[in-house]
């Protein structure tokens, strides 16, 4: 978070702020407030107040604004846009990962994130859907392995690439094996696969799927999923629900910063 901040406060102060180096005595202290414009889960309170530390600006949670501040006036104006940036983007994730969360309230399912995530940011990106109370998918490359068409193709086919990544993967490393169709649902499990990636099924196929598998498998749903079919994606029976949107299409939050 430090280094991601440092790269952030160099690109938009530069050398100085010359407005308020201009404008504002740098003996002038202020308490201001952080607003919502509108409606959302808030997230990234952490990386916000962070930026504000850089200059000696403390941010406190508040029970009639998003946080209130306090401390010198010029550090509270060159801090601010930097730390509306992290706050506004991580509370926009939150809160649309919240509107996918309630979509399928009752259903068992969960809403899962994905690596489609702003570079740098993956982190707190993912912090942010767990905040709007989704679930975070692997971190990266590292961690799991996902089969995926490409994968099968240079590794001569689904069968031959679930077994011998089924067979090598390290020590508690789940392997997951993206399927397009039933049928590659029943190459995955006899080959050993326990957990399963269906890529862009409509909701028949992914009950077929559910049936198929007989509880062999644990089952994630993923591709041409919105906020209008995912409920009845979640109803199949799948025990997750996949969504870049999350990560790469959320709308920040409206915040502003006004001064008391």
């Amino acid at each position: 978070m430090d280094e991601l901040i440092d790269r952030a406060l160099a690109e938009d102060v530069g050398d100085g702020d010359l407005t308020t180096r201009i404008l504002v005595p740098l003996d002038l202290r202020a308490t201001a407030r952080i607003v919502q414009k509108e409606p959302g889960v808030i997230a990234g309170l952490d990386v916000a107040a962070a930026v504000f530390a850089r200059f000696d600006v403390r941010l406190e949670p508040d029970d009639h604004a998003v946080a209130r501040l306090e401390g010198p006036a010029a550090g509270i104006l060159t801090a601010e846009r930097t730390a509306l940036n992290f706050l506004g983007r991580l509370s926009g994730i939150a809160t649309l990962t919240a509107r996918y969360v309630g979509a399928i309230e009752g259903t068992g399912a969960r809403i899962l994130d994905t690596r489609k995530t702003t570079p740098g940011l993956r982190e707190l990106e993912k912090a942010a859907v767990v905040a709007g109370g989704g679930t975070n998918h692997r971190m990266g490359l590292h961690d799991a392995v996902m089969i995926k068409e490409n994968h099968a193709a240079a590794a001569g086919g689904l069968a031959a690439a679930t077994r011998r990544a089924v067979a090598e993967a390290p020590e508690g490393v789940e392997v997951c094996v993206e399927c397009e169709t039933p049928e590659d649902v029943d190459i995955a499990l006899d080959a050993g696969a326990r957990r399963l990636l269906l890529d862009n099924m409509p909701p028949a196929e992914l009950v077929e799927c559910v049936a198929r598998s007989g509880g062999r498998a644990t089952l994630e749903a993923s591709g041409g999923i919105t906020l209008d079919n995912v409920r009845e994606v979640a109803e199949t029976g799948v025990d997750f629900i996949s969504i870049g949107a999350l990560t790469h299409s959320a709308p920040a939050l409206d915040l502003s910063l006004l001064f008391d």
